[in-house]
């Protein structure tokens, strides 16, 4: 396999694992880090980048959501898009560092997009938080290998 497209079958791993659809990057990178083909550092900005574009995916669906939100076949309840709200407005911004988290990281950058939140705000948090995510995990496995 070609250096490329283990980076293009990472970076689509990475994000397609953002967006709300079910993947694990973090195993693809585990392995490639194992292999030791690939400079871990390249390995890590790519699947940063990848997780980082699938969270802006996420982020644009906000922005368009809310015309769908009275829709029958609307797959979130008044209540939960509610709630989900009144976290964000609660927690405010900062929560974004939280995007790298299992279960409640994709939705969240979907929320803030539906809350307007600025582009540049956005990716700078969530960027820090998927990059620190993945730096951890590459030196873990790379300390235990």
């Amino acid at each position: 396999m070609t250096d490329l497209a283990v980076y293009a079958g990472l970076f689509a791993t990475a994000l397609i694992a953002a967006t709300l659809l079910p993947m694990q990057s973090e195993a693809a990178l585990v392995g490639l880090l194992l292999l030791g083909a690939q400079p871990p550092w390249l390995l890590v900005a790519v699947a940063t980048a990848g997780n980082v574009l699938g969270s802006v995916i996420n982020w644009a669906l906000g922005r368009g959501i809310e015309r769908f939100r009275h829709a029958r076949w609307f797959p979130a309840s008044e209540a939960q898009l509610d709630r989900a709200q009144g976290w964000y407005r609660r927690c405010g911004r900062w929560s974004l560092l939280l995007s790298w988290a299992p279960v409640v990281g994709d939705p969240l950058t979907l929320v803030a997009g539906m809350l307007r939140e600025p582009l540049p705000v956005f990716l700078l948090l969530v960027s820090v938080a998927k990059l620190a995510r993945y730096a951890v995990l590459a030196a873990v496995t790379l300390a235990a290998a």
